[in-house]
């Protein structure tokens, strides 16, 4: 268990719907919302990282390509939830700002593409004894890691990509931070609720097709309207291997290329489908 920081104190909980994406310009989303028995006590809350099952099963790219995942890492930080009334609006841009505050304290390097489509989401960390309510907003920061595999990255991704005779070895690594800022989860079942004996849970989703794009959605829907595709990397093989960061991304890929490449890294973050507000972090 984590140590768990408190910065307030309690509030009236709302059950909302949240905004729904995919990289897409979100629809509202209904929700089956049913009624929530909140104790006043203290329960547990966990945090999870989901980089959906194409990240740990493979993908076709919107141009074609089948990219299939041997590590994805992030680096995660500042993960905090929050208990806000209103909700909290990501498509405002103002600051979280929750009535009870919580925070998971440390540095996670963790692997999205561990194990395969059968896999749960990871478990980051929780924290035990934080006041029961809903907690419908959460923040974190995607930092540079200072070791292992993906040391000096916030992102790494280690990869195999295939389209017909052509297989090159990817390896990409972002240096950009990152801090992401959610309202309520939106998805099949409502997040977030912690009652006495009955831990919550909150979930930190990330969308890498919004980087490849997705053969199975039309070439003309938001997401593959703002994804890249792949050929633009695979145009600079080297010896079968793809192995680029910013820096020399930015001197290698055409100028609208990169710059369309800076903006969906701003989108990766999502609670389920609901959209984050994205501050770089220099």
């Amino acid at each position: 268990m984590k140590k768990l920081t408190i910065l307030s104190s309690v509030m009236l909980l709302l059950s909302l719907t949240a905004i729904s994406c995919g990289g897409e310009e979100a629809d509202q989303v209904e929700q089956e919302t049913t009624e929530e028995t909140i104790q006043e006590n203290t329960g547990d809350l966990r945090f999870i990282a989901n980089g959906e099952d194409f990240v740990r099963s493979g993908f076709i790219s919107s141009d074609g390509w089948h990219i299939t995942f041997r590590h994805l890492y992030v680096t995660i930080t500042d993960i905090t939830a929050y208990k806000t009334d209103p909700s909290y609006d990501p498509h405002s841009g103002d600051e979280i700002i929750g009535n009870i505050v919580v925070e998971l304290n440390g540095v996670f390097t963790i692997d999205l593409a561990e194990d395969d489509e059968n896999t749960e989401p990871i478990l980051i960390g929780s924290l035990d004894d934080v006041p029961t309510g809903h907690y419908n907003a959460i923040s974190w920061s995607m930092v540079p890691s200072i070791d292992g595999p993906s040391e000096g990255y916030s992102i790494y991704i280690d990869a195999q990509a295939e389209k017909g005779n052509q297989s090159y070895n990817v390896r990409l690594g972002f240096e950009t931070g990152y801090r992401y800022s959610a309202g309520d989860y939106v998805g099949d079942v409502r997040k977030g609720f912690v009652n006495a004996g009955v831990p919550g849970e909150l979930e930190m989703t990330f969308h890498f097709d919004h980087i490849f794009g997705d053969i199975d959605q039309p070439a003309e829907c938001d997401l593959n309207m703002m994804a890249i595709g792949f050929e633009p990397f695979a145009a600079l093989m080297g010896e079968g291997t793809v192995e680029e960061d910013l820096t020399t991304l930015e001197r290698k890929l055409p100028e609208e290329t990169y710059a369309k490449l800076l903006e969906v890294l701003t989108t990766l973050g999502h609670t389920g489908e609901g959209h984050c507000y994205c501050t770089v972090i220099q």
